[in-house]
């Protein structure tokens, strides 16, 4: 009998939980080994059942998606990170590659797709929604974001636009350090290069420009 892919879903909604959990279990090849609601869950379930294929939302509670996807790909290779937005922001999918995700999915796609999208993961290749592909370029240096015009997110570091992310949830710079399990001396130095990066001179700003560019976006 051909062994079934393992699968952990993280999405902080429980009627996406719910139908995915339902519409993939029904499928003879793919066996659910756990559901949770944050990328903090998703970390110690992976250690725990070592699925083949995470399928993760973008934006939740706790550490980012992409934090966690980074860790799970360099403690857990053999696992494959397919995120799920409801938005598809260059942003987000630069991150995604960033952390070698091997597929970007929107929450527009039918499930017959997600299935589809774990089938080819799971056998070492990649699936991106076509609105991910048409921004995307494969090339002698790898898979990057096509880029269109240079914009002032552009120039931010993943670890910055990390910072930037909960500075805009209202973390405290203690809260951010946890997170990232960094020194809050190194937050506050990413907010330093946040502020002159953007040309914005606090906090407030920071978030206020983070919301107005979908940072905080589910």
């Amino acid at each position: 009998m051909t062994r079934r892919i393992s699968l952990l879903l993280v999405d902080d909604h429980a009627l996406m939980r719910e139908a995915l959990a339902a519409r993939l279990s029904a499928e003879t090849d793919m066996e659910i080994v756990g559901i949770v609601g944050t990328a903090d869950e998703a970390l110690a379930e992976v250690e725990r059942v070592h699925p083949d294929v995470v399928l993760m939302d973008i934006d939740m509670p706790g550490v980012t998606c992409f934090d966690a996807a980074r860790t799970i790909r360099a403690r857990f290779p053999r696992t494959r990170v397919v995120f799920l937005s409801a938005f598809c922001h260059d942003h987000y999918i630069e991150q995604a590659l960033a952390v070698q995700a091997a597929g970007y999915l929107t929450k527009t796609e039918p499930l017959d797709t997600v299935i589809r999208a774990v089938r080819s993961v799971a056998c070492g290749g990649s699936y991106f929604s076509p609105q991910v592909q048409a921004r995307i370029v494969v090339d002698t240096s790898g898979t990057h974001l096509a880029r269109r015009q240079r914009s002032r997110i552009s120039t931010l570091t993943p670890r910055e636009l990390q910072v930037l992310r909960y500075i805009a949830r209202g973390l405290s710079q203690k809260e951010i350090a946890s997170l990232m399990q960094v020194s809050p001396k190194t937050v506050h130095c990413h907010g330093a290069n946040l502020m002159t990066k953007l040309d914005i001179h606090d906090r407030v700003e920071l978030a206020r420009f983070a919301i107005r560019e979908g940072l905080t976006e589910a």
